[in-house]
């Protein structure tokens, strides 16, 4: 294999890496945001519970309804 073929595929693998590390730098966004919306709806419920026991009512009614089958 001469020098030329030798640096064409260094080249080849070179773009397939740089396009697989794009790949994976968008897929890390994704989830980046995916934890943030959870850590947000974890923090708001969690706000939804502490407040649930302060407001005097209790609970939520509707965690003690019976379901629709009984």
């Amino acid at each position: 294999m001469n020098l030329e073929q030798r640096l064409i595929e260094i080249e080849i693998k070179l773009t397939a890496q740089e396009d697989l590390v794009q790949e994976l730098n968008r897929q890390v966004y994704l989830q980046q945001r995916q934890v943030d919306e959870l850590r947000a709806l974890c923090t708001a419920l969690v706000k939804r519970l502490e407040q649930g026991g302060q407001d005097g009512g209790g609970a939520d009614p509707y965690t003690h309804e019976k379901p629709p089958h009984y």
